[in-house]
């Protein structure tokens, strides 16, 4: 893969809460707002200069809305020249749907860009560099998405990430596995975090979510994507409303967005939208990448980091499942009373099924050595006897994990995580890894702490193998399984792309034990 320089690195995460976390508590404020409020939501945006000739169309009032999230290390006043941007999201907002679709393009998207004239070879994200966003919404649209209309551009600079997930009390994040670099011995940018579920604040949320080291653009993509879900489920409208003074002037110093959001009218129409999905489930749409190898001669492309001087390590797609992609994420969900097992409803007086075995193998002496590896740590601990075919458990002692430091303690982990009250509860992790290179990793968590927010809303409650499971689908896509006790609350964690099939975690999570 293409690995690019910290120093040119931009941002991905700016988006994030500057992007959808922030526009949702200003979505909420909508019902406590009056027009003198909106004024002052203009006037906070306006701390940063709109974007020049906007490409968007703007949306007629109630109509569905796709935005265009980009984050980016541009500051407002300098050339987009010197600029760089890792993050460029879509979301659908749709008052017909029951979910907020997202679909992240891959920075390292290959396309045809004009230069001089005559069309080069280059990174998607090289079109934000030489021309904007505006540069970068043609190109979306002539050769990504051919026809899609972007109502509104939100482009959030990095200086704001840290801030922005401060002021709201740092967010509680599921790591699937041990992330560690060190500028010292690299050019790339510094991380150490531990695998579990635990509080991030500003500097490690950003490390987490731009890591793209040892994994792929669409691995990150799908992190930055999981983040968002973790901060919308964890953060009510309450909460929301009484910091978004604080919220506010630091995306309006950190945002620049097309000129209709500097006006109280655009911003009435984009948030009672917003405010109408507030409510909705975000549902992740995959972008159907190929891979390609990395190496070769540069002529013809503009200059990018590449393996060995070579040609970047581009990403590309068919145009059909380019376009499948596209028709997924403008088709609005439509609730469904039931559906089959394999989605995220079941039928009314439908029997359980049985666990399921389908794609695992049965695995309880490595479970066992793990639980005895983490000790006695104040609370039972289960392990899956049934594991997902062809993964196996990190190990401290194998090494079979890929960390660019020896890690003791990390697989398996045994902590305490401190909720926000300050009280502390015993937990601990089992990491699985399924391709390391492809950043697929799943996990077994476990902790004292009967409310983490995680668990909140679970899209349903299935019994499965005589354990009542509570189950958070993305989509039709099932991201995590859950079981509670008197004893404590654990669960099963897919890998970042969802890539474990539903019966799988279904069957993981069923099988679950403990002695």
């Amino acid at each position: 893969m293409s690995l690019i320089p910290a120093s040119r690195r931009g941002a991905l995460w700016r988006f994030l809460l500057g992007g959808v976390i922030v526009i949702a508590f200003t979505a909420a404020t909508t019902a406590v707002a009056g027009l003198l409020q909106f004024k002052q939501l203009a006037a906070d945006i306006s701390l940063s200069p709109p974007i020049k000739h906007a490409q968007v169309t703007i949306a007629n009032p109630g109509n569905p809305q796709t935005l265009l999230l980009i984050g980016s290390d541009h500051r407002a006043g300098t050339s987009w020249n010197s600029a760089n941007t890792d993050t460029m999201m879509l979301v659908r907002l749709d008052p017909n749907s029951s979910t907020i679709n997202l679909l992240s393009v891959p920075r390292d998207l290959e396309v045809q860009i004009p230069e001089g004239g005559v069309p080069v070879t280059a990174k998607l994200n090289a079109a934000y560099s030489i021309g904007g966003p505006n540069l970068l919404v043609k190109i979306l649209q002539q050769q990504v998405f051919p026809g899609i209309q972007v109502n509104h551009i939100i482009d959030v600079n990095f200086g704001g990430f840290e801030a922005l997930v401060n002021a709201i009390g740092c967010v509680y994040t599921d790591v699937d596995h041990r992330y560690y670099n060190s500028t010292a011995y690299t050019d790339y940018s510094s991380i150490d975090l531990q695998p579990g579920y635990q509080k991030l604040c500003g500097a490690d949320a950003l490390s987490f979510v731009r890591f793209r080291h040892t994994d792929t653009d669409i691995v990150r993509n799908a992190r930055q994507q999981d983040f968002l879900r973790w901060v919308k489920d964890e953060f009510g409208a309450s909460y929301l409303i009484s910091n978004r003074d604080t919220l506010l002037r630091i995306f309006g110093a950190h945002a620049q967005t097309d000129p209709d959001l500097h006006t109280t009218d655009g911003l009435i129409n984009l948030f009672n939208l917003v405010a109408f999905s507030a409510g909705h489930t975000i549902k992740q749409i995959p972008f159907p990448a190929i891979l390609l190898p990395c190496g070769g001669q540069t002529t013809g492309t503009i200059p990018a980091t590449g393996a060995n001087g070579g040609t970047p390590c581009y990403v590309t797609a068919t145009p059909q499942a380019q376009q499948n992609a596209y028709n997924q994420f403008m088709t609005p969900t439509v609730a469904q009373p039931s559906a089959a097992s394999s989605g995220p409803a079941k039928a009314a007086g439908e029997p359980p099924p049985p666990p399921p075995q389908a794609n695992l193998v049965a695995d309880p002496a490595d479970g066992k050595a793990q639980a005895a590896a983490l000790g006695q740590i104040g609370m039972p601990v289960y392990y899956p006897r049934m594991i997902a075919t062809g993964s196996s458990y990190c190990s401290s002692q194998t090494g079979n994990c890929p960390v660019e430091i020896a890690s003791p303690g990390s697989y398996p982990r045994a902590y305490l995580i401190h909720d926000r009250s300050g009280v502390s509860h015993a937990a601990y992790r089992m990491t699985l890894v399924v391709n390391p290179e492809l950043g697929e990793y799943y996990g077994i968590q476990g902790t004292t702490w009967q409310t983490p927010p995680i668990l909140n809303d679970p899209t349903e409650t299935r019994t499965v193998g005589g354990k009542q499971l509570m189950l958070y689908f993305n989509g039709h896509k099932l991201s995590l399984a859950a079981w509670r006790t008197a004893q404590g609350t654990y669960w099963v964690s897919n890998t970042l792309t969802d890539s474990l099939s539903n019966q799988q975690m279904l069957g993981i999570a069923a099988s679950l034990s403990h002695g």
